[in-house]
């Protein structure tokens, strides 16, 4: 079982520095927690799914999209109407709304076998949960860190640009 889990964010890296990043870790292992494993715009083109996973996969980095973890687009619209309510835009949150968190976790979290995937996972690599918001607190990625932690005893990381 792994020791720790990481996030890592798309925006503010550019791809060098964001393989630098992870290869920092010992024995990273990318999971794509994302809906839409595309980004907007040309500074992240290196982030699509197609250009990121060759670019992880030249760097000896392995790379598993779990699509059952990332947020419905339900969710996303809840959190979303929360951040116009609060004038902020999503690189900018700095928290999640409670609905948002409470459907997450009761929708998405509760009903996924986190035990399942980190039994699937080679035991010395490190997970790195891989969304595109900012502040980690500020995504549903840091939920799933903290249910592993609690769960797993696993220490989280956050990797930041």
């Amino acid at each position: 079982m792994p020791a720790r889990v990481a996030t890592i964010v798309v925006h503010d890296w550019d791809l060098d520095s964001f393989l630098t990043a992870l290869g920092e870790l010992e024995h990273p292992f990318v999971v794509d927690v994302r809906q839409r494993r595309g980004v907007r715009g040309p500074r992240y083109a290196w982030a699509n799914s197609r250009r990121l996973q060759q670019a992880l996969a030249a760097a000896g980095i392995p790379y598993r999209h779990v699509r059952d973890l990332a947020p419905t687009t339900e969710l996303r619209q809840l959190q979303y109407a929360a951040d116009d309510a609060a004038g902020v835009g999503k690189r900018s949150r700095q928290t999640l709304d409670p609905g948002y968190v409470e459907g997450y976790t009761e929708q998405i979290l509760d009903r996924f076998d986190l035990s399942e995937l980190v039994a699937s996972l080679p035991d010395d690599v490190t997970p790195v949960l891989l969304c595109v918001e900012a502040e980690p607190i500020a995504c549903h990625r840091s939920l799933v860190a903290g249910r592993l932690a609690s769960e797993h005893g696993l220490d989280v990381v956050h990797l930041r640009p």
